[in-house]
């Protein structure tokens, strides 16, 4: 898992609640990512996931009482946090959140989230009755006031047996939430509709027209739109991928589907990318029935699907268009023809053997000022160069 967070500090807090067996995972995610992890445990969190944990899955010595004498000055409190690049706080319990809305300072943990001169990002956990108490609800209004970062919480089952809000997110949500805090807006106020993935033309109930499409490299665009601080509508194919974090997604399956989602979205947004391996063609007729074998020849009578990335640069006040070109020969040429025919700002090219299906690519950047080749990486390093490459080519926003 690629991202911005190589050589960041981040102090981790854990409190009281059994959520916090997904911290030890989040920990992992974030060592794995090149972060210099410190875990601050409160003894309400060692009840659930022990000190000897998080100390090995860190690397790193793990800090639970105020008056620890480890450090030279005996003052965790102050130095935990120096040079560090945020704390986040997973699980954040109803009492610690209210512990940082009226300032209160009675353990490492509380003191050190006052004392910070660093951003602060709490992942809540807690039972759906003990969310939706208005004085919890006071404390989130007072907490964001403040500046203070909330991930989540997520509807869904409960340890305690109830349904509803208060979930922790899962790490791997909360890991991108962090991230995409941390990472350069060089989308913000930004507002981005993509495609992604493959279409599915049906034949019959079972049978249909489609392509090697994985969706992985429109799905690594989106997250890196909106870590760059867009907001992003993904209009997504048949894929076997979750939404990233942030992102709104609308599911369909044939060219027809999708053609008709992006005409509906298109004039709220001010970019489009069209990332998705789109059929060019579906067939006339669709049997109602299971076609069944015969033993004769079969032929399915083929027509053109709409051109989507092409009617979106038609429209008369078009958004900002980037089209993606997969081809198994002649890039540049076919590449650049694209750019040009459908008057498109920014073409996106590369070999389908360099990329389609896989979890890394490598591509060529086509605009008005020439070719521009990105270093063969994973696919969320290539999004977020293609990312920092469009943020360039927009013109400035008028200020409000």
């Amino acid at each position: 898992m690629t991202s911005s967070l190589s050589n960041r500090k981040i102090v981790v807090g854990v409190t009281g609640g059994i959520a916090a067996y997904k911290t030890a995972e989040l920990v992992r995610l974030l060592v794995k990512a090149g972060a210099e992890v410190h875990v601050v445990l409160t003894e309400g969190g060692a009840h659930f996931v022990t000190a000897v944990t998080f100390q090995a899955l860190s690397g790193n010595p793990v800090w639970t009482d105020a008056w620890d004498a480890r450090m030279d000055n005996n003052m965790a409190h102050i130095d935990l946090t120096r040079g560090a690049d945020a704390v986040l706080v997973a699980p954040a319990s109803a009492d610690f959140m209210s512990k940082l809305a009226h300032g209160m300072a009675n353990d490492l943990l509380s003191t050190l989230c006052l004392a910070r001169d660093c951003p602060l990002l709490i992942a809540p956990a807690m039972n759906r009755q003990m969310w939706e108490n208005p004085a919890t609800q006071r404390n989130v209004r007072l907490l964001r006031d403040d500046g203070i970062a909330l991930l989540g919480p997520d509807a869904g089952d409960q340890a305690c047996g109830e349904v509803g809000n208060g979930r922790m997110l899962e790490p791997e949500d909360i890991f991108e939430g962090l991230v995409a805090f941390l990472s350069p807006k060089l989308l913000a106020g930004r507002r981005v509709l993509m495609t992604a993935g493959p279409t599915f033309e049906a034949i019959d109930p079972v049978r249909g027209i489609t392509n090697i499409s994985s969706g992985k490299m429109g799905y690594a665009l989106a997250q890196a739109c909106a870590r760059a601080g867009a907001e992003v509508l993904l209009v997504s194919g048949p894929v076997a991928l979750d939404t990233p974090y942030g992102v709104s997604r609308i599911d369909v399956h044939s060219a027809s589907q999708m053609h008709q989602a992006v005409m509906h979205h298109v004039a709220a947004h001010d970019i489009f990318i069209g990332v998705a391996a789109v059929a060019d063609y579906r067939p006339v007729e669709v049997a109602t029935d299971k076609i069944k074998k015969t033993g004769a020849e079969m032929s399915v009578a083929l027509t053109r699907n709409p051109d989507i990335l092409a009617g979106v640069a038609a429209l008369p006040s078009p958004p900002f268009c980037v089209g993606f070109a997969a081809e198994s020969r002649a890039l540049d040429e076919y590449a650049e023809g694209k750019r040009v025919a459908k008057k498109l700002q920014l073409v996106v090219g590369n070999l389908v053997q360099d990329g389609m299906g896989g979890d890394d690519n490598r591509v060529t950047l086509y605009d008005a000022a020439g070719r521009h080749p990105l270093p063969a990486a994973s696919k969320i390093e290539v999004a977020q160069g293609i990312v920092e490459h469009l943020a360039r080519m927009l013109p400035a926003r008028a200020p409000h």
